[in-house]
């Protein structure tokens, strides 16, 4: 149902081209603040536009709450366009790219967010407390109250954004032009992960790391067919990376932020426990659970089934759901 409620708006093909397309100039257009940071360095010598390929040396050019600001403004671009995109162009309510039940069950949504941000944030402490020699306290008051304004401003819509057009716009026009649920939920898992390429853990840890990213796209996507909604989606991962963002930081990560800790381990040693165990192991047991308190069920349908056209009964009026 969440799939086929797009029969009900302009769902044609190229409008979903330009959607995407949208959502890129959105981002492009956010990401000038740092581009102009960047100029204005080049220009007082003080950076080196030759190095600019080297996301290390980006990393430091500038204090660590203004690279997260710089981050992460050009998702809130993204999703601004996007959301615009939904709105004018395919005439597609807020709540229908959100999710199939008559209205946003934030309730889900709260759900997931607290679930998993106890539970990650538990993990990183008790590797803490085991691997103490893997840490250092990078805890500095005033720097971590500016972090965790930037990081509860603006992360949640870094997640949003990626989760809306991922789990939300492609998998609804993907699932609409094929007819099936399979394609759209292999489709956008894989370019989810392959987007992470240039992340500088990937320069670290290799190209495993990607099994990672992309078993994370599998299992969020798994997530919104069986509940037919984003709302669990969008929880996990706000709080997959606020937490992160909030506790633990690295030279070589994406999020190089003031922490309340940094991991001064060897990211080489990455194995099967940072690659393989949350895909294979942790996240199904994490789809279990879920299954469990929302009653999944029949879920050869949900995952590879058809996508049907409802008949228009089913339907509120048009402009009753925009």
């Amino acid at each position: 149902m969440y799939i086929s409620q797009v029969f009900k708006v302009e769902h044609d093909w190229w409008r979903y081209i330009i959607g995407v397309m949208g959502a890129i100039v959105g981002v492009g257009v956010f990401s000038m603040p740092h581009l102009i940071a960047l100029m204005m360095k080049v220009f007082d010598g003080t950076a080196d536009q030759a190095k600019f390929e080297d996301m290390n040396y980006l990393l430091s050019l500038f204090e660590p709450n203004l690279n997260l600001v710089f981050i992460l403004l050009p998702f809130v671009g993204g999703l601004i366009c996007l959301l615009l995109v939904v709105k004018f162009l395919h005439k597609q309510s807020f709540k229908m790219l959100t999710t199939s039940r008559e209205k946003i069950d934030w309730k889900r949504f709260w759900f997931a967010f607290l679930f998993w941000g106890i539970i990650s944030s538990g993990m990183i402490l008790m590797d803490y407390f085991v691997s103490p020699e893997g840490y250092e306290l990078n805890f500095n008051l005033g720097k971590f109250l500016v972090l965790c304004i930037i990081a509860i401003l603006l992360v949640p819509l870094q997640t949003s954004f990626e989760e809306y057009l991922f789990r939300g716009y492609l998998m609804q026009g993907i699932g609409a032009l094929v007819k099936n649920k399979w394609v759209p939920l292999l489709f956008t898992s894989v370019v989810f992960g392959l987007l992470h390429i240039a992340n500088p853990e990937i320069e670290k840890l290799g190209y495993i790391l990607l099994v990672y990213y992309i078993g994370t796209g599998l299992f969020l996507g798994i997530m919104t067919l069986m509940d037919d909604g984003l709302e669990l989606a969008l929880g996990f991962h706000a709080a997959n990376n606020l937490f992160t963002a909030l506790l633990v930081t690295a030279d070589w990560t994406a999020f190089q932020t003031n922490s309340v800790f940094k991991d001064i381990s060897d990211p080489t040693e990455a194995g099967f426990i940072d690659v393989f165990a949350p895909v294979f192991i942790l996240f199904p047991i994490l789809l279990l659970i879920f299954a469990r308190v929302y009653k999944w069920n029949n879920w050869k349908e949900k995952l590879f089934g058809p996508v049907v056209e409802p008949p228009e009964e089913d339907y509120k009026v048009l402009g009753e759901d925009i």
